[in-house]
């Protein structure tokens, strides 16, 4: 049994203490503007190197951006995890408003220095990067360098960074609030419970299908009910998205967030190209369950039913353990760094009413600290959750002897490093059972997340990008945008889906999440990406830890392709890069089947 107790509520008066009506927090925002005016000063007096003698002052002003940059990050965490702990906190979200004004005013302050790069001729700007003072800002200044020739005039680049704090940006703040004042009533055990939106989505695995349906059913009425608000704030946050990009004459609308990602569209259509050929497989899988469930076909609330009578549960304490107990047979370093996070309150776990849905890890760079969010209630899938966010909590930790400016990584090698501590916990605890019923349940909790990644977040995948090329025709309406989603699942699930979701468009945040466009894909890209990872990991055992974090350490300072190709030796342009990985996920498959049809 578990002899310490690890905090189940994170803390964040070591930050600000307060919450937001923290006097420090307060006065750490206003201290914002300041350190932009010299920031901006120092910008404008800045000209465009002749030589390589410019070399000092572009380092001054990289320390300048970086200051900034922390500053800004330290804050922006801060409120998003006020706000997502109690969503009634209205005075987190008007500091959030206040904040995301300052920040667009960074934009134009930012995007004049890459324009005066963009102006270096090449030889000079050669010269610089040859330099002691920025030989290692090498990656990030080319790729500001040839940012800066796709982009407008500062002037129209500053221009549509001002409209989008009331536009834009306020756009993602209102789906916040949206579904944060949504609760719904359903009857669980004989009882009757309100709950949030996060509460009755962890209803999705309770063994009584009529628990389940009523969930479902609960949150699809009240999302029928105002689905003209979700629909109004997905269109007009697409809109903005999109008038911006017509304006710079982008035509395709992954190119942004391909762009982001560091990542060719040969890649990304190699990735689903290679999923696609082998979905027959999965969606075997999902009638072997329906046959398993007694039902026809699988209902969307169906995906997360068990099949067994394995009460395979743990509470948070022994959650914990066991996570730091398998972090601890990878390497050293992972189980320490998890510890830490446990014992100093880094993680916000309990459940109870007003906490925002889902979960997600962000970080404190003044203070090299990382920040979890999650609804615990106990389910083997919580216990992966967790060790997922702690995975991206570990990506930060390894980033911390790179400078600030080289840790900016993208959302697809973020997912790489969080799924890899996933696939760790799921691992042992398919190999740890104690019975055949509960290797089976947990079994199915791997493929369930292989399902996700290749079904379900290709769904998002298709929607998105269907909506968007009919976003440009004009305003979509909501009963096109549930056809498009329904379709999108149809096809994504390959003939396994009975019930669909219409309403997913406006229950899943990340189709509204300003900063990173198209938070979809990334997530697949890092589970397949971590398999090969994983893969060479249970080959070294132990040694690896320290391969793994000199990759992690170059996830901002290259594209994937680079990376995957200077540390795993992979082409992943190519199919086959991908189907290796889909290879060792239908092997579960198999053996989930073998299992259950004894």
């Amino acid at each position: 049994m578990v002899n310490v107790k690890y905090p189940e509520v994170w803390d964040l008066d070591v930050f600000f203490p307060g919450g937001s009506e923290s006097p420090q927090l307060i006065e750490h925002i206003e201290s914002l503007t300041p350190k932009l005016d010299v920031l901006k000063e120092k910008i404008d007096m800045f000209e465009v190197p002749q030589n390589s003698g410019a070399a000092l002052e572009i380092q001054s002003i990289l320390e300048s951006i970086k200051e900034v940059m922390m500053h800004i990050s330290q804050a922006g965490a801060v409120l998003s995890c006020l706000t997502a702990q109690d969503t009634t906190d209205r005075d987190a979200l008007l500091l959030q408003g206040q904040l995301s004004g300052i920040a667009a005013n960074s934009s134009p302050i930012l995007e004049s220095f890459n324009q005066k790069l963009g102006k270096i001729d090449q030889a000079t700007f050669k010269a610089l990067l040859e330099t002691a003072e920025l030989a290692q800002f090498e990656f990030i200044l080319t790729e500001w360098r040839e940012k800066s020739k796709e982009s407008l005039s500062e002037e129209e680049e500053a221009l549509i960074s001002a409209l989008g704090v009331d536009g834009y940006s306020s756009w993602g703040q209102l789906y916040n609030m949206l579904i944060g004042d949504i609760k719904v009533e359903v009857e669980v055990n004989g009882e009757k419970k309100l709950l949030s939106v996060g509460q009755a989505n962890n209803l999705s695995s309770h063994k009584d299908r009529t628990v389940r349906k009523a969930a479902f059913d609960a949150l699809e009425k009240v999302f029928t009910e105002r689905e003209e608000f979700f629909a109004k704030t997905l269109n007009h946050l697409a809109g903005f998205r999109l008038a911006v990009y017509k304006k710079r004459g982008w035509d395709s609308v992954t190119k942004e967030p391909l762009q982001i990602n560091r990542m060719k569209q040969e890649t990304i259509d190699a990735m689903w190209g290679a999923i696609t050929s082998r979905k027959t497989t999965f969606a075997g899988y999902l009638q072997h369950k329906a046959n398993l469930l007694g039902t026809e076909q699988l209902d969307w609330f169906d995906f997360d039913a068990p099949v067994t009578d394995s009460t395979a549960t743990m509470s948070y304490q022994d959650g914990a353990e066991f996570i730091l107990k398998h972090f601890g047979r990878f390497g050293s370093e992972m189980e320490s760094f998890a510890r830490t996070a446990f014992e100093d309150g880094w993680i916000e776990a309990e459940d109870r009413d007003n906490k925002r849905p889902g979960g997600f890890c962000t970080g404190m760079p003044l203070s090299d600290q990382s920040r979890i969010f999650m609804t615990y209630s106990g389910s083997m899938s919580n216990v992966s959750t967790l060790a997922h966010e702690l995975g991206h909590a570990f990506h930060t930790y390894a980033l911390r002897p790179v400078h600030p400016l080289n840790r900016r990584y993208a959302m697809n090698v973020a997912e790489t490093a969080s799924t890899f501590a996933e696939m760790i916990v799921a691992d042992a605890a398919v190999e740890e059972a104690t019975t055949e019923q509960e290797k089976i349940a947990l079994l199915e909790d791997k493929i369930q997340r292989s399902v996700a990644f290749f079904m379900n977040i290709h769904a998002r995948y298709l929607f998105e990008t269907r909506f968007y090329e009919e976003r440009k025709k004009g305003i979509v309406s909501t009963k096109r945008l549930n056809e498009l989603m329904e379709e999108a699942q149809i096809e994504a699930h390959a003939g396994g889906l009975g019930e669909t979701h219409p309403h997913f468009w406006a229950s899943k945040m990340h189709f509204y999440i300003t900063g990173v466009p198209f938070y979809n894909f990334p997530y697949t890209f890092g589970y397949l990406f971590s398999l090969s990872i994983y893969a060479k990991a249970k080959e070294e055992g132990k040694g690896f830890e320290e391969k793994y974090m000199a990759l992690l350490r170059d996830t901002a300072v290259m594209t994937v392709e680079e990376l995957a190709m200077k540390h795993l030796g992979e082409d992943i342009t190519k199919e086959d890069f991908w189907l290796k990985g889909i290879a060792l996920c239908e092997k579960d498959v198999a053996e989930f089947i073998a299992l259950t049809s004894k």
